[in-house]
């Protein structure tokens, strides 16, 4: 059986679009693109490398796919480069557009995704495809989750975990870089808990 790791990079107020680079995603607008380049550190840079550190398969949406599969294709003889182009990229989407990235596969919902996690093969990696959260939260397929958070507030832009059903996480790792970059690392724990703070003569 296969574990799902996924995260994403997020600024203080929760946006995700287009951290890579200015053309990644200009969709509503957004001018900010490559927010996260002028924090990236050893500590960042070092994290990224270890999760994707081979063997791995990406699980991806169509979006990050598009931006992935301009960019990687391009670049050999870098070892993060022929990684990707060596895993399956399977994706997910209802376009019947052609996926051209080599070893390139098509889902169209999540219960192709349980299927494939239940057979043999390296964990997959979800990086970005933010759109997926709420579809693999609800049914409980992500194993671990991490969010890199860099000290920015963009103000618009699309959102992180949109419209994800609640749960509760655990918190299982933790890094800080010295530009204030912070790296969260969490599993699922169940269900989310209240209480209250109130006196008992209060309640």
């Amino acid at each position: 059986m296969r574990k799902i790791t996924a995260g994403l990079f997020q600024s203080l107020d929760g946006v995700v679009q287009a951290p890579g680079g200015p053309n990644e995603d200009e969709s509503g607008g957004f001018a900010f693109g490559g927010w996260v380049v002028p924090f990236f550190s050893e500590t960042t840079g070092a994290f990224i490398d270890a999760i994707f550190t081979p063997p791995f398969d990406l699980l991806l949406g169509r979006k990050t796919y598009d931006i992935f599969a301009s960019h990687w294709p391009k670049i050999s003889g870098d070892a993060f480069a022929d990684s990707f182009n060596a895993a399956a990229k399977y994706v997910m989407t209802t376009s019947d557009a052609p996926l051209e990235w080599e070893n390139s596969y098509k889902f169209a919902d999540f219960d192709a995704i349980a299927a494939l996690k239940q057979t043999d093969g390296p964990d997959l990696v979800v990086q970005g495809s933010s759109t997926l959260y709420p579809g693999l939260m609800e049914a409980g397929l992500i194993d671990r989750l991490y969010l890199i958070t860099f000290p920015i507030i963009l103000g618009t832009g699309k959102r992180a975990l949109p419209g994800t059903a609640p749960a509760a996480f655990r918190m299982i790792d933790h890094r800080v870089s010295d530009n204030g970059v912070t790296i969260a690392v969490f599993e699922p724990s169940g269900e989310v808990g209240t209480g209250s703070f109130a006196l008992p003569d209060e309640g």
